[in-house]
């Protein structure tokens, strides 16, 4: 099958599954087809075990989208489709670059669909084509309208047998998923990659070229190379020790220093949030100094040193506030955003580990970004997997946090806890309830194709 026949297969595919229907369970069937068609049109590409593991975990998200229905899901099936076509289609370019091309697409999809020659086949038309057309479709077609008309007048039931009855279509909506459909299926199976992507797809490998090069290039041009050591050595010992100070008052203020409870939760944001600039900017600071020649200087030992200090007491800043929104969750129970800080602070460590990484094994900056993206995606992959509003919610009941009934109502996919705490503490019957059951019966009542799952599995509430 050519490029042109998968794409408009594949609109008609979108157009059966959309066509008057809400996002459900049509997208993860369409997820399905498209990871499918994938493996079929171009298993001869398939070598490498990557591929394999993005078909599963396209599969798997498929599935977790027609179970929960959330942006989550939706996001960890679109980036696994995705990553997919773009690791099949042209695996020597960097997955990071999936993301600008997405959004280029996004935009000049709209063009190129325009550009018939780049996407369908060149053919020519044959007399004896036009020939047949003429006389098998447009010379019937042309008498059969003049008799209709005729034929229309003479006689009213003759007229009703083609005009008393209405199809039932909806034709904006028809257009609408029928346009939606095309280019959807079009940007995927036809996108384009600028020329430039593959000219600087180099400046993303992990590893360097041109070695005695990048040895002598220089910072700044003003500077020559052992002053600009000496500075960054300067640099370091100097955020090395403010960073060392600032651990100190974090951990004391934290840790030592009374603090009212109704402070606490601002207090621990204010934190958090400056731990997180902190660990950017950490890193930041570490591409900055070894992006080039620093990696290879054999008198930048004390550079290295220092770098892999700093990094340590980044780490020891991310301990502590693990530590913290630990206890802020003993004081108010488990939220979304909290597991949030959780999951930031773990990808902050990797992230930190693989910054000595890059340093010990001589890296480009390039090196640490390929591989946070992997980490990024098995993040979102595994957020969509399990259910996190259950978890919270069981997690609350059993230490008696943060279990108000507005909060534990606007909780995802919890309705079987919620249920059964309200109904012993007699908080059933309220608005905030009233409006979740509300939710899920519409769910249970709409169409198989925009279901979420999940909710055909809930028990009605009696």
């Amino acid at each position: 099958m050519k490029k042109h026949h998968i794409i408009l297969v594949c609109s008609l595919i979108f157009l059966l599954l959309f066509y008057k229907e809400d996002l459900g369970v049509n997208l993860a069937i369409f997820g399905l087809v498209l990871t499918g068609f994938v493996c079929f049109f171009f298993q001869d590409r398939f070598t490498e075990r990557a591929h394999l593991i993005l078909v599963v975990t396209s599969v798997l998200s498929c599935l977790a989208f027609a179970w929960y229905g959330d942006f989550v899901s939706f996001l960890a099936l679109a980036m696994s489709i995705l990553f997919l076509q773009f690791r099949t289609q042209d695996s020597k370019l960097k997955i990071i670059q999936i993301f600008p091309l997405v959004f280029l697409n996004g935009i000049t999809s709209l063009g190129r669909t325009l550009m018939f020659n780049q996407w369908l086949p060149e053919k020519k038309i044959h007399n004896n084509f036009a020939k047949k057309l003429v006389a098998f479709f447009v010379i019937p077609a042309i008498f059969l309208v003049l008799f209709f008309i005729v034929y229309s007048f003479g006689s009213n039931h003759f007229s009703s047998l083609f005009t008393d009855y209405t199809l039932d279509i909806n034709i904006g909506n028809l257009i609408i998923i029928s346009v939606l459909g095309f280019y959807i299926s079009f940007s995927f199976w036809n996108y384009w990659v600028p020329e430039v992507c593959y000219q600087k797809n180099e400046l993303l490998d992990n590893e360097f070229t041109n070695i005695i090069e990048v040895k002598n290039q220089k910072t700044f041009s003003f500077l020559d190379l052992d002053f600009e050591r000496k500075s960054g050595v300067i640099t370091l010992i100097m955020l090395n020790l403010m960073l060392l100070v600032f651990i100190v008052t974090y951990n004391y203020e934290q840790f030592f220093e009374v603090v009212e409870k109704t402070k606490l939760s601002s207090d621990t944001h204010e934190r958090v949030n400056s731990v997180i600039f902190s660990i950017l900017m950490a890193v930041g600071v570490i591409a900055f100094y070894f992006k080039g020649g620093f990696n290879f200087d054999k008198q930048a030992i004390w550079l290295k040193r220092l770098a892999k200090i700093w990094i340590l007491l980044n780490v020891v800043l991310i301990v502590s506030t693990i530590i913290k929104n630990s206890e802020y969750v003993s004081f108010y129970g488990l939220t979304y955003k909290r597991l949030g800080v959780y999951a930031f602070l773990i990808l902050a460590i990797i992230g930190l580990v693989y910054s000595c990484l890059k340093i010990t094994r001589q890296k480009t900056n390039a090196y640490l970004v390929n591989q946070m993206v992997w980490y990024f995606y098995g993040t979102v992959l595994l957020c969509s997997y399990v259910n996190w509003g259950s978890i919270i919610t069981n997690y609350n009941i059993s230490v008696n946090k943060g279990v108000e009934p507005r909060f534990l109502s606007d909780l995802n996919f919890n309705d079987e806890s919620r249920r059964e705490y309200f109904l012993q503490h007699h908080l059933d019957g309220q608005s905030t309830e009233t409006r979740k059951e509300e939710i899920i019966d519409e769910y249970q009542n709409t169409s198989f194709l925009s279901k979420a799952l999940y909710y055909d599995f809930v028990d009605v509430k009696k």
